[in-house]
């Protein structure tokens, strides 16, 4: 399919990010289009593989869990692998990434307190080295592609 990324369809995915849930009106509106041309480019950017879902965010915080932290982990000689595949079985990690570096792994974690902090590190420690960073506030969050925005045009 051939689909160029140019300016109004930059600002469609900036209203998206923004609102995901915004009507198609609404976002032309902003942008200048009609309803109908931006269910088209919506379309086509999902069926491209653009637009990959669209999903609630939520309060962990409302939900009972009191602390969120970055956690990495260097791994022992042979327990990456036995860590990669059980991974996904841990409900406290919101965001997982493999990493270059003295580490192997960097989490994003959930935990209802401090004491819930010391269980899942206890667990995290029989595959490598850990340390944990408190996140005390957001800074930034997902934050919508503006610098892209200036060079897709």
């Amino acid at each position: 399919m051939n689909f160029k990324i140019d300016h109004l369809s930059t600002e469609i995915l900036l209203c998206l990010q923004k609102n995901a849930r915004a009507s198609f009106a609404e976002i032309g509106r902003k942008v200048g289009l009609t309803s109908p041309a931006v269910a088209e480019r919506i379309k086509k950017m999902e069926d491209i593989g653009i637009i990959e879902n669209y999903q609630a965010k939520i309060s962990y915080t409302k939900l009972g869990h009191q602390l969120r932290a970055i956690i990495t982990l260097r791994a022992f000689v042979g327990k990456l692998r036995p860590f990669l595949k059980k991974v996904t079985s841990f409900e406290e990690i919101i965001n997982c990434y493999r990493i270059t570096g003295n580490e192997n792994i960097i989490m994003e974690v959930v935990l209802k307190d401090q004491g819930h902090l010391e269980q899942f590190i206890d667990t995290l420690i029989t595959y490598g080295e850990t340390r944990t960073h408190i996140i005390l506030s957001d800074v930034i969050s997902d934050a919508p592609l503006l610098k892209w925005r200036e060079k897709a045009v």
